[in-house]
């Protein structure tokens, strides 16, 4: 397919991050410098299959609107396949590899190849860059740590500002990951093990106010899977304070990380992850992102959790919108709306009367919304959702290939990639058995986020 005709594909997501061409998955990297968000995303450049891994790389200004830089930023030597990590901006250069006025950026990464004789079992490495991302230089003294057992991989590094030290978080098998220190990026020592039952892979540890409380905040152990342990870090060792809950309770959203060096004047912690498993036939690309979310935590009957919404610069792409209130559905009606399009923001609030069922169909799929078992469910996932004072909330982030599910400002979250059957771009509300009274909806077109 010529270049002049990538992201216009009936299957290319609209909204959500693709790479132009070959298979993605994980989000790697995430690092804000220099007015640009960077995404790098494992990639497998040639094939639309998974297979020998790089990382790719695209940046953004907005985290709506996103150009693909490289196909291979970090691409495959000797030491073996480039497998996730992380990226940060080392601002005071301690590793020594920028200079006090042009701090370096500083990838981290498993590197490794199993499938080989002999075996080269996966190690963690850096490289560095001094041009904004641009070139990537791979630090001659790699491995920076050597093997520890299985394949131990998925490096997420942070910089520790109350003890002066870089923590790395990495997983090492099965459900177990574990806790490094440095002071200068290259050497690393070993300072805590920590257990996360039912998740693996893919770990990140951050630090997030209560009910937006900077004087009480807890610490984030997450994993691969959505599941995340609440509790303490010291610096040295992560004292958990609740069993794994999760946060991702739809079908496809998996191997979430969240940005490091946002500006404190921003103070978000934002999050993307690879929806992982859609299927996009006769497509030039393979996989696509979830559109990235804003995490914070606040405090519900059960205790605290984690909380995820569409970050706000999703309004660069609003188009029109339709408002309407006290909406009354008959039992079965089915009420089409007039909005038709590709991509769709939508938000309602509804009454949490006993024994009402209700919905809302987009692209052929049925959002349903059950207030006597208090569930909402797409396809064949169902999450917990709650009235609160008499009402729930939904919003949907609908696209071509793919929806995703917010319940009550965030305190669920549902990630679904789906193919339609047909090129069906209405909306409908239905009634369910016993009718439905929806207090307000908003309905957002948006514009495409490919600058083509």
């Amino acid at each position: 397919m010529p270049d002049n005709e990538l992201y216009r594909e009936t299957h290319r997501p609209q909204l959500h991050f693709t790479p132009q061409r070959d298979w993605m998955n994980d989000p790697n990297g995430l690092v804000y410098f220099d007015g640009e968000y960077h995404l790098f995303f494992q990639h497998t450049p040639g094939s639309l299959r998974h297979g020998p891994n790089t990382w790719g790389h695209a940046v953004s200004t907005d985290l709506t609107h996103w150009k693909q830089i490289h196909h291979a930023a970090l691409d495959i030597d000797d030491m073996g396949w480039i497998w996730s990590g992380s990226a940060v901006v080392d601002h005071d250069n301690t590793s020594g590899f920028g200079t006090a006025d042009t701090p370096p950026l500083i990838a981290f990464y498993t590197v490794g190849d199993t499938r080989v004789t002999p075996r080269k079992d996966c190690v963690q490495a850096i490289a560095f860059s001094n041009d904004r991302g641009r070139t990537w230089t791979k630090y001659d003294g790699n491995p920076v740590l050597g093997h520890i057992r299985a394949q131990n991989r998925d490096p997420k590094v942070i910089r520790h500002e109350p003890s002066g030290k870089w923590v790395m978080a990495l997983f090492l098998d099965e459900n177990d990951y574990a806790l490094f220190a440095s002071d200068d990026l290259k050497s690393w020592r070993h300072m805590h093990d920590q257990t996360l039952p039912g998740v693996a892979e893919c770990p990140d540890i951050f630090e997030l106010p209560v009910d937006g409380d900077p004087a009480n905040t807890r610490w984030v152990f997450w994993g691969g899977n959505g599941g995340y342990m609440l509790g303490g870090f010291d610096g040295r060792t992560f004292t958990p304070e609740t069993d794994v809950l999760h946060a991702e309770q739809g079908a496809n959203g998996y191997a979430a990380q969240t940005w490091s060096d946002i500006p404190p004047e921003d103070g978000r912690r934002i999050q993307i992850s690879w929806m992982a498993g859609g299927k996009y036939p006769a497509m030039p690309f393979n996989q696509q992102m979830s559109y990235p979310v804003a995490l914070t935590l606040r405090t519900v009957a059960d205790g605290i959790r984690l909380y995820r919404e569409p970050v706000r610069e999703i309004a660069v792409l609003y188009d029109k919108t339709h408002a309407e209130s006290e909406i009354s559905l008959a039992a079965r009606e089915i009420r089409v709306l007039e909005e038709t399009g590709d991509l769709f923001d939508v938000s309602f609030e509804a009454d949490a009367a006993p024994n009402v069922s209700f919905g809302i169909e987009a692209r052929g799929n049925l959002v349903t919304c059950n207030i006597a078992d208090e569930t909402v469910s797409f396809m064949d996932r169902a999450a917990t959702l709650r009235a609160i004072d008499g009402h729930i909330r939904i919003r949907l982030l609908i696209d071509r290939t793919s929806l995703e599910i917010f319940g009550n400002d965030g305190e669920v979250s549902m990630s679904f990639c789906f193919l339609p059957e047909a090129a069906d771009w209405s909306l409908a509300l239905h009634g369910g058995d016993a009718g439905a009274r929806i207090r307000d909806l908003t309905v957002r077109t948006l514009r495409s986020s490919w600058r083509v």
